[in-house]
């Protein structure tokens, strides 16, 4: 039960948070389903800050592992289950097409006044259902979309929730201890006198549903962006056409001009941009650090796999009227991407390897 990793661009994000020492004195116990590549780095950001974690996976290598930094290792739901005291709280970081049969489970084993916890990417309208399901066994459900990647275990990471205000306030400290925290960014101009938790790298968004909703939107806008840059990079990676024979038929039109001979250092580009650049961004950083690595990017096919978010984005627009064209065409892309590979599907391949550890996949057939 390896857990999901979805696109993930990050929120600005730090170190260990500040605020470590405060949860000394509020450390609480916490399951976690999926111990995947974000799944076993939030447990062991959480037991670096004195939580007490009770860890389950399909694979026993994965709770073994945890289980010898200082977790509670679990055979079974049940097993887990038992292992927790009153009221539960139960975090699941698994694959959105399994997340159903987890709850039902759960839900047998669960009491009223017990939460579960979704933190993977899960269909927003998915949520609303689940919640409602377990109103009546008083079990809470939160949403809470995470965005962090591979990064997270020191750079925190940034929580959109959903769901009871009563459980999320209760879960305080381990939304606390994930999240980035204020680090060394400066106050946003304005917000001096607004109180919140959305400085620390978290925020409560609104009832069920409402978290996973904004990270949905949060991944549309991260495949905008990726897009962006891996044409922009495209443009430049052949800003050399002139030096190159082109075909010469009736089906092929001359090239217009005859300068374009320059050779551009894409690696060196992407390094200058982050150096005051209206549009540096831990992304760009990203793709500096691939080209650092790979000028060529001779490593990636350009096969970019899109993980549900981005769809649901599109259609949440089309519900709304609200036209968004570039987040569509972002999406388009990627269902390009896997019948041809420019470098600016290397691009957005090598962004998503950099922030999320994703592995592309063969093609199809």
């Amino acid at each position: 039960m390896a857990a999901m990793q979805a696109d993930e661009s990050d929120c600005f994000s730090r170190t260990m948070p500040e605020h470590a020492d405060s949860n000394q004195n509020h450390n609480m116990q916490l399951a976690m389903i999926g111990l995947g590549r974000m799944g076993s780095n939030m447990v062991r950001r959480l037991l670096r800050n004195s939580h007490q974690c009770v860890v389950f996976d399909t694979n026993p290598k994965a709770v073994e592992d945890l289980v010898k930094e200082g977790a509670t290792g679990a055979a079974s739901l049940k097993e887990l289950v038992s292992k927790l005291e009153a009221p539960r709280a139960v975090w699941i970081m698994i694959p959105a097409a399994i997340t159903d049969k987890i709850v039902d489970e759960l839900a047998v084993l669960l009491e009223p006044g017990d939460t579960i916890i979704d933190g993977g990417n899960s269909y927003f309208r998915d949520d609303r259902r689940r919640s409602e399901s377990l109103r009546p066994k008083g079990i809470h459900y939160l949403d809470c979309g995470t965005s962090g990647g591979v990064w997270g275990l020191e750079r925190g990471y940034c929580m959109m929730i959903g769901g009871d205000k009563v459980a999320v306030d209760r879960l305080d400290p381990i939304f606390k201890t994930l999240a980035p925290g204020k680090g060394t960014i400066e106050l946003t101009p304005g917000r001096e006198k607004i109180a919140g938790t959305a400085e620390d790298g978290y925020l409560h968004c609104g009832p069920s549903g409402a978290g996973h909703f904004v990270k949905m939107v949060h991944n549309g806008i991260e495949y905008g962006i990726m897009a962006a840059f891996g044409e922009g990079f495209d443009i430049l990676a052949n800003a050399n056409v002139s030096t190159k024979q082109a075909a010469q038929d009736a089906e092929t039109a001359p090239a217009m001009h005859h300068d374009l001979d320059y050779e551009l250092n894409l690696a060196d580009i992407s390094e200058v941009w982050r150096r005051g650049s209206v549009i540096s961004s831990w992304l760009l950083d990203l793709a500096a650090a691939a080209f650092a690595g790979n000028p060529t990017l001779s490593n990636f096919s350009g096969r970019v796999s899109d993980s549900g978010e981005g769809r649901w984005t599109i259609m949440a627009a089309i519900e709304e009227a609200v036209d968004c064209e570039v987040l569509t065409a972002a999406l388009y892309a990627r269902f390009r991407s896997r019948k041809e590979h420019t470098m600016a599907e290397k691009v957005c391949s090598a962004m998503r390897y950099q922030f999320g550890g994703h592995l592309e996949r063969p093609a199809e057939g």
